[in-house]
């Protein structure tokens, strides 16, 4: 293993969006066990430290794999089309009236059904969009397009996570 692998390539899993989660948890296990902490416990200080920063480079890199969105984020910016929400957040037009039709919605729903039908119709986008994400990343290898959609996914989940809040409220 190299330290400064991606996390693909430290994984040894292909480097797309599409994977299995079963094989990254497996794959992270067994890398935990060749690099964990506590299987240095007779070694030097020096090498307890090394065995850590391997530790966590497997963890942070097994955060950002098994996570969809990040796992997009990650590749965009491997492949040269950084999400860059910071500076980048221009969206369409259509998708901006969809977050404000949504929020409106979730601003004036009054009963647990009217915000799970709101949530039912964000995770059927949230699915779509992952679709498309997928298309785009490991059919068309249009990272340009698919910076783009994590951008509006990034949007979309934090709705997703004000919707949980709300449901939360209102005692679900």
């Amino acid at each position: 293993m190299k330290l400064d692998s991606d996390d693909f390539e430290l994984f040894d899993v292909p480097r797309r969006f599409e994977q299995d989660r079963a094989v990254l948890d497996a794959r992270w296990r067994a890398l935990q066990g060749e690099v964990h902490p506590d299987k240095f416990a007779a070694e030097g200080a020096a090498v307890q430290r090394v065995a850590m920063q391997w530790a966590v480079r497997v963890n942070e890199a097994y955060q950002r794999l098994k996570d969809p969105l990040k796992r997009a984020a990650y590749l965009c910016a491997l492949n040269g089309s950084p999400v860059d929400t910071e500076k980048n957040t221009a969206m369409p037009a259509s998708f901006l009236m969809q977050q404000m039709e949504w929020r409106e919605a979730l601003d004036e729903a009054d009963s647990i059904e009217e915000v799970e039908a709101i949530a039912d119709d964000v995770a059927a986008r949230q699915k779509a969009a992952f679709a498309e994400l997928r298309h785009s990343f490991d059919e068309r290898r249009d990272t340009a397009a698919a910076a783009e959609q994590v951008r509006a996914l990034m949007f979309v989940e934090r709705f997703a996570q004000d919707i949980d809040r709300r449901l939360e409220a209102l005692g679900q």
